[in-house]
């Protein structure tokens, strides 16, 4: 089941970002060193009461204004508003109760999502209380005293927002049809692989970036076997858009990675892999999700010659050095060109990601490993493997016990990854690794 959506909305200047990054915590502006994850304060991964949700940021919402970029940020916002299961709308306790608040109030109730009301700057709830008692006013539930600031009243605000998740996801639960999200730029042609592969232009294709407007859910049937697609619009690049506008298009990416078993993360084989495709398997990465990368339009590839393809698989290594284990499909949407190709690959990929390997069978890998190249030491101290086991699937999550975790360096962790790829392949699938300390004498 994936986890629930939580977006910030609300006017501009109310404090958004600083309650995105107190939630978040401050370690949010640099996710991972990984390079192509993003480091974009737009979305995070939080925990609250041992549930965990995805926390998303918006821009401010300015309900009448005619200028285009705030106009733009206002239709993706709703879109942000349509992906979410719980909405933080934020007002400011300093600025009181304005007519834009009530527009944006009528917003939200009609989207049917569950609304919990924060009313930011409430420093001190001696002074600010009457003034909160204003905002009953907007008819949408309990106005929620806070100060993101000052980190006050966030408890009873996450109290709220985890009431509203859904109990249980029953149609996910029941629906074991494997779900693959198509993500990538504007125009690179999602859209229109989905098109091929169903045989009818179901979902609109355009030579607008951005025509696809939310995540559209399409079944495809391949060997009578089904296959939910998930089409995305795709994240626009720097220099079409002002970067505000940019975290719509990653916010719905990262919804539809969510829901996703496999990603599909399309290239245009006519401009080459970008910082930008960077990003969008970034996001599938980090999330452990199957991935494959799908090379698009390469049928309009100029004199293609023998060594093409593997010039351009190095290229596409290289800039994508952080998921080496993604398999790479030329295809071209346009003619057909290998696109069959794709259910084999995805059939494989989440066969992999619910591999499970016997304990017993990746201690011998381990043993195996360790006998190899010794484990790393410092200031006289060596470190001690004591044994692992798999602890999870989707992706293969991996429990290491060791004498120090401090002694455990990356490196180390990649060596022993590649051995345990060596022998079981899991292609198309990242290895999570969890690294434990336990006493020599318990081992």
């Amino acid at each position: 089941m994936s986890k629930p959506i939580v977006a910030i909305v609300g006017r501009p200047n109310v404090g958004k970002s600083t309650l995105f990054n107190a939630l978040a915590g401050d370690t949010i502006s640099i996710v991972k060193d990984t390079p192509g994850v993003t480091r974009d304060r737009i979305y995070a991964d939080c925990t609250w009461l041992d549930r965990q949700f995805t926390l998303v940021d918006t821009g401010g919402i300015e309900p009448d204004s005619k200028d285009i970029i705030l106009s733009q940020m206002r239709e993706q916002a709703e879109i942000a508003i349509s992906t979410a299961d719980v909405i933080i709308f934020m007002t400011d306790v300093r600025q009181g109760l304005i007519d834009a608040d009530s527009k944006v109030a009528d917003m939200l109730r009609r989207s049917g999502k569950k609304i919990v009301l924060a009313v930011n700057k409430v420093d001190s709830f001696q002074k600010f209380m009457p003034d909160v008692y204003e905002f009953y006013n907007l008819g949408i539930g309990d106005p929620i005293p806070i100060s993101a600031s000052s980190k006050l009243g966030l408890g009873d605000l996450l109290d709220e927002v985890i009431a509203g998740f859904p109990v249980n996801d029953t149609d996910d639960a029941e629906d074991d049809r494997p779900r693959i999200a198509i993500v990538g730029k504007p125009n690179v042609g999602k859209s229109s692989i989905i098109n091929k592969l169903l045989g009818e232009n179901r979902v609109i294709v355009s030579d607008i970036a951005g025509t696809t407007r939310d995540a559209i859910d399409t079944v495809v049937k391949h060997n009578k076997k089904e296959y939910i697609f998930i089409d995305t619009a795709g994240l626009r690049r720097k220099n079409k858009i002002k970067e505000e506008l940019e975290r719509y298009s990653i916010i719905r990416t990262v919804t539809a990675v969510e829901r996703a078993d496999v990603v599909i993360i399309v290239i245009d084989a006519t401009e080459g892999v970008t910082e930008q495709d960077a990003k969008i398997a970034g996001i599938a990465h980090e999330r452990g999700k199957g991935i494959i990368i799908a090379v698009n339009k390469w049928d309009l590839v100029a004199n293609k010659e023998t060594n093409t393809a593997k010039d351009y698989t190095k290229k596409i290594r290289e800039i994508l050095s952080f998921m080496p284990y993604a398999d790479i499909v030329f295809i071209s949407a346009e003619t057909g060109q290998r696109l069959p190709k794709l259910f084999d690959h995805i059939d494989v990929v989440i066969e992999n990601q619910n591999l499970r390997i016997a304990t017993g069978v990746l201690n011998e890998i381990l043993m195996e490993a360790v006998a190899m190249q010794q484990p790393p030491s410092d200031k006289g101290k060596r470190l001690k493997i004591f044994y692992m086991t798999q602890v999870a699937v989707k992706p293969p999550t991996f429990v290491i016990f060791v004498n120090d975790k401090k002694l455990m360096h990356f490196s180390y962790t990649r060596y022993i990854e590649n051995k345990i790829r060596d022998a079981f392949g899991f292609g198309g699938t990242s290895l999570k690794f969890i690294i434990r300390e336990r006493n020599e004498s318990n081992s």
